[in-house]
């Protein structure tokens, strides 16, 4: 059960000061998500990914310099199996970014993919003719039908220009419900609000949006 971040900026900023309160959103989970992080970036058009092992506050979160765009995760191994680098997410390819936090049983998909998240990210791509919100809509209500209980399934899907954003959760709402904090010029997601911030508002249960 991990946690998520994701800003999105017309100006640069400097990464350092969103990693550092995502930093202690991790550590002070009341679930360990230590197993391991890593973020995308976009720098001049580019995407630029990292990964470590480590748990994210305790890795050097000043090496990353400026962006507009950033999506982090910090990693929670279902059952503490499977911690290598190559399971930690973002799970991307050359138009998405893709975050995830949540625990499913009984799934019955196919879909390649090392873990279980990254077997979600690859089956919604399936149905994108163009349009990411409808292929994660219809991939959600898909998995949905075809798992046998869903605990939760929280999914961030970045490009370049939107975030697409999928909440479902069965239990623990505290824990579970994402928030979102929008202003002018910049927007931010995270699995749950900075220490000492106002004016966040939750993203609903059960709901697929664009942001």
């Amino acid at each position: 059960m991990c946690r998520l971040l994701y800003v999105r900026s017309r100006q640069p900023f400097e990464i350092y000061e969103h990693l550092e309160k995502f930093s202690i959103v991790a550590k002070n989970s009341k679930e360990y998500q230590g197993h391991g992080w890593g973020l995308a970036r976009l720098v001049k058009g580019r995407w630029r990914h990292y990964k470590n092992i480590k748990p994210i506050w305790k890795d050097d979160l000043g090496q990353f310099g400026k962006t507009t765009l950033l999506m982090a995760h910090a990693r929670s191994a279902y059952q503490d199996k499977d911690i290598i680098v190559e399971n930690n997410m973002p799970f991307y390819d050359e138009k998405y970014i893709f975050i995830f936090n949540g625990e499913l049983h009984g799934v019955k998909i196919n879909a390649e993919g090392r873990i279980g998240a990254e077997k979600i990210f690859n089956f919604i791509k399936r149905f994108d003719k163009g349009d990411m919100f409808d292929a994660l809509a219809k991939g959600v209500e898909i998995i949905n039908k075809r798992s046998r209980y869903i605990r939760a399934m929280n999914i961030i899907i970045g490009d370049e220009e939107k975030a697409y954003v999928s909440s479902l959760f069965n239990e623990d709402e505290d824990y579970f419900t994402m928030h979102y904090k929008k202003s002018a010029d910049r927007l931010i997601i995270c699995s749950q609000p900075f220490d000492n911030e106002k004016d966040w508002q939750k993203i609903k249960n059960n709901s697929v949006g664009v942001l």
